[in-house]
């Protein structure tokens, strides 16, 4: 793949450009990843954040104890 690479004045890169053919593959390849996902998937999904929008009220209400970050990032 022929990438181009822009970077600000110090040299950091700040954005890289793709081909358009490469473009269309990656977002093809996408939109069928998208596409394949189940029904039962999106919905363990939105079970997960609904349980963490509920947990989240329970905190701010003090009847849940919060956790430090990282315990809930080893969930992930």
């Amino acid at each position: 793949m022929d990438l181009q690479y822009i970077a600000d004045l110090s040299g950091k890169p700040t954005a890289v450009v793709i081909p358009i053919k490469e473009w269309e593959k990656i977002k093809s390849f996408y939109l069928k990843y998208i596409n394949s996902i189940e029904e039962s998937e999106v919905e363990y999904v939105l079970n997960g954040i609904e349980q963490a929008v509920n947990e989240i009220n329970l905190v701010k209400k003090g009847k849940l104890k919060s956790r430090p970050i990282e315990e809930l990032l080893n969930e992930l």
